[in-house]
């Protein structure tokens, strides 16, 4: 999948709210905050792409991580925004700190990147975060938008790491959260399901075009 192509399907016209309507339910029981984890590979970051491409009608902020290879091999983590603004996480020629195995983690071009995107624009409908792991974690900057986002009114889709520091492990037990389990039983099914959760958050339920 290229990366135009997955920022063409991240954001595109917002979708149209009935005059003098909340843009979310107010529904204290449903849970807006889904959490996608698993052990690395089980798909969790296609996954997201799935449902943000499935809601080409919802107006979303965020980013995605993708693989950076040279040579066939993994050699480091790009990001992409939901409005098609370029980063680099880290690299294996990155000398860091930090550094996580191979990879050395560019701290102030990450936070720069962060920098730039509007996570709480008035009109944002669903954030997108891949991934709440312990590269991003090493951000003051990050960890702060984290926390912003699952304590607004927006829903918030996010991947985070099967395990974490205690931040991580805070964020997996707070009660307004959901964290969803992606195994090889029930990966495929998921984006059906997620999709669902978050058009019954919205107040639309149903779109057209």
């Amino acid at each position: 999948m290229s990366a135009s192509y997955l920022s063409h399907n991240l954001c595109t016209a917002p979708l149209y709210i009935p005059e003098n309507k909340p843009p979310f339910q107010e529904n204290p029981m449903q849970r807006k905050n889904l959490l996608i984890t698993g052990p690395p590979g089980c798909g969790k970051t296609t996954l997201v792409r799935k449902v943000a491409g499935e809601l080409p009608q919802v107006q979303k902020a965020g980013f995605l991580t993708t693989e950076m290879r040279e040579g066939g091999e993994r050699a480091g983590f790009s990001l992409i925004s939901c409005d098609d603004r370029r980063g680099v996480l880290s690299h294996v020629r990155f000398p860091g700190p930090p550094r996580v195995g191979r990879y050395g983690v560019d701290l102030p071009a990450f936070e720069a990147f962060l920098g730039e995107i509007a996570f709480t624009v008035p009109g944002t409908q669903l954030v997108l975060i891949d991934e709440v792991g312990k590269m991003e974690c090493f951000s003051p900057r990050f960890r702060r938008i984290v926390q912003e986002c699952l304590d607004g009114p927006v829903p918030f889709l996010a991947t985070i790491a099967l395990r974490g520091d205690r931040f991580i492990e805070g964020i997996k037990a707070r009660p307004d959260v959901e964290v969803v389990n992606v195994t090889r039983e029930n990966r495929d099914r998921l984006p059906e399901e997620l999709v669902n959760r978050i058009r019954g958050i919205l107040v639309i339920p149903q779109w057209t075009g």
